[in-house]
C-alpha cells in the first residue's frame, strides 16, 4: 500500500471515528467533499499542509503523523503550536534552502522599509 493510500485510509478512519460524513467535514472546513473523497482514496498526490492541518485539528489526530503520511518532513510532536516556526511550517509546508534565503531577504527588505517609515 502506498503512503498516499495510507494517508487516505488514516484520514477516512479518523473521520469515521468522529462520526462525520464528507459533507459534514466540508461544512466545518470549507474543503469540498469531492476533494476529501479523492484524498481519502489516495488520488491526491500532494495535499496542502494547510488542508492537512485543518483535517488533523478537526479529527483530533496528530498533525505530525498526517504530515509524515503525506510525505512531508513532520513537525516534532513537542512543538509549541503557538510558535512562529510551527505556524509557518503548517501554512507553507517544507521549503527549499533557496526559498528560505529568498524569504529571509524579503523579510529584511520589509523590516528596513518599516524602520525607515515607508
Amino acid at each position: 500500500m502506498s503512503a498516499k493510500a495510507n494517508l487516505g485510509a488514516f484520514l477516512r478512519l479518523a473521520r469515521k471515528n468522529k462520526v462525520l460524513s464528507l459533507r459534514d467535514v466540508e461544512q466545518l472546513t470549507e474543503i469540498s467533499n469531492a476533494y476529501l473523497s479523492q484524498l481519502e482514496n489516495g488520488k491526491i498526490q500532494q495535499p496542502s499542509p494547510v488542508i492537512l492541518h485543518k483535517l488533523s485539528s478537526l479529527y483530533d489526530v496528530s498533525y505530525s503523523d498526517v504530515m509524515r503520511l503525506a510525505g512531508y518532513p513532520a513537525v516534532e510532536e513537542d512543538t509549541d503550536e503557538s510558535s512562529v516556526s510551527y505556524r509557518f511550517h503548517s501554512r507553507l509546508g517544507p521549503i527549499s534552502e533557496e526559498e528560505e534565503e529568498s524569504l529571509f531577504e524579503y523579510l529584511q527588505f520589509l523590516r528596513s522599509r518599516h524602520r525607515s517609515g515607508k
